[in-house]
């Protein structure tokens, strides 16, 4: 089965209910139905659809400012080919890595790292760069955000 294959559908009132989720995660779906002009079970219907079909997943966003979480880099990892997967699930127990992906080119990992300020952000490259079979790091730090949303559809 091709990756393609596994593609799931949705039409207009689909990404419609999304996106009165994704401002507002806590709406009502009364209040929804009333911005669509459909009925509350409609949008619950769909709603429990959705989720059923793993397209929608409701959480909570932490707004990381608030808390003083103000510091963001991407940290590019060269890595033992061999040993990724062992790389890889020592990063996932580092704390402020929010995102972990494998990339093409120079360097096999990037991770995503969000601190309160360059002290803790110091403390964490050394971590990383403590893991076994990791033989190279480059930083890059988000000095400005430009956009930052869920808003895929």
């Amino acid at each position: 089965m091709s990756q393609h294959e596994n593609k799931k559908e949705i039409d207009e009132l689909d990404k419609d209910i999304i996106k009165f989720l994704s401002e507002n995660g806590r709406m009502s779906f009364s209040e929804i139905a009333g911005h669509l002009d459909v009925t509350e079970k409609t949008v619950r219907t769909r709603y429990n659809n959705m989720v059923d079909a793993n397209i929608i997943k409701v959480i909570g966003v932490v707004n990381q400012i608030e808390l003083g979480i103000r510091v963001g880099s991407i940290i590019q990892l060269k890595v033992t080919p061999q040993k990724i997967d062992n790389v890889i699930e020592d990063l996932k127990k580092v704390t402020v890595i929010r995102y972990i992906s494998s990339t093409s080119g120079e360097y096999q990992l990037l991770v995503q790292v969000n601190v309160r300020d360059n002290d803790e952000l110091n403390q964490t490259i050394k971590t990383v760069q403590q893991i076994p079979d990791i033989s190279s790091t480059n930083l890059l730090i988000q000095t400005e955000v430009f956009k930052n949303t869920f808003d895929i559809i």
